[in-house]
């Protein structure tokens, strides 16, 4: 039984990973394997076609509990490494379209949480940031995400300063997709969520997976488009949009 992480159905198709650790949402161990844990539930239930990421109305999450960190000796943090950072990339890995709804503070692991998400919304008070180095280290999962989402030299520079940015500057950076009120920043993730409820899930994940592939995207893509010719969404999808044009078909997620 999860204690920090929670996932909610609020509506058909969408899911609700939402994480609580009072009073900063700060990620220790427990709480990355928690979101991990929970990812991979809602991965693999084919009734979720959206995934929506949460701390709270207050707070996304502040980053790092580093009096955690502070105890690790050169080996245990060799040890876990690996595990910590799939655990907070662990979005990037759902078939789901995914959004984080950033309200307050999405600071060190937080920001690398979310940067594994499709979209980001935040709330026009909003603080982002990558400070670890800071504390003498490193982002551990959100350096190669963050490079290639807004470039290397703009990485470059939030990561060795470690600088917190402001909601307009990040949307600028293209850190994010959109801002909006501060009460409206759920409302608006779930809004972006459900138009994936009755989707094409087959081809939205494949589409994922060549993103994720990266550098070797263009050939992945080719094995990808050519196993969609096997689901019943592809045959439904290209029927409806001969017969009636886009945005017709009614897909059965198979």
């Amino acid at each position: 039984m999860a204690e920090f992480v929670t996932v909610d159905r609020p509506e058909t198709g969408i899911a609700v990973l939402r994480f609580a650790r009072p009073p900063m949402n700060l990620i220790d161990l427990q709480v990355a394997r928690e979101l991990a844990a929970a990812a991979a539930e809602v991965g693999v239930d084919e009734q979720v076609r959206a995934v929506v990421v949460y701390g709270d109305e207050r707070v996304f999450s502040a980053g790092n509990e580093l009096s955690e960190l502070a105890l690790f000796t050169p080996e245990q943090a060799a040890a876990m490494a690996a595990d910590l950072q799939s655990a907070l990339g662990c979005l990037a890995g759902l078939p789901q379209p995914t959004v984080a709804a950033i309200s307050g503070y999405a600071l060190g692991a937080g920001l690398e949480l979310a940067l594994g998400a499709d979209r980001r919304i935040i709330g026009d008070n909003a603080k982002l940031g990558l400070p670890q180095t800071l504390a003498g280290l490193i982002p551990l999962a959100g350096i190669r995400r963050l490079s290639l989402l807004i470039g290397p030299a703009r990485a470059k520079d939030l990561v060795y300063s470690g600088r917190f940015v402001e909601p307009q500057e990040a949307a600028a950076l293209g850190l994010v997709d959109e801002v909006v009120p501060p009460d409206d920043v759920y409302v608006s993730a779930l809004r972006w969520a459900r138009q994936f409820t009755a989707g094409p899930a087959r081809a939205l994940a494949a589409a994922k997976r060549v993103f994720e592939a990266g550098t070797h995207g263009h050939d992945r893509a080719r094995t990808e488009w050519a196993e969609l010719f096997a689901t019943e969404d592809r045959s439904i999808g290209t029927g409806s949009y001969l017969a009636v044009g886009p945005g017709s078909a009614e897909f059965v997620g198979r």
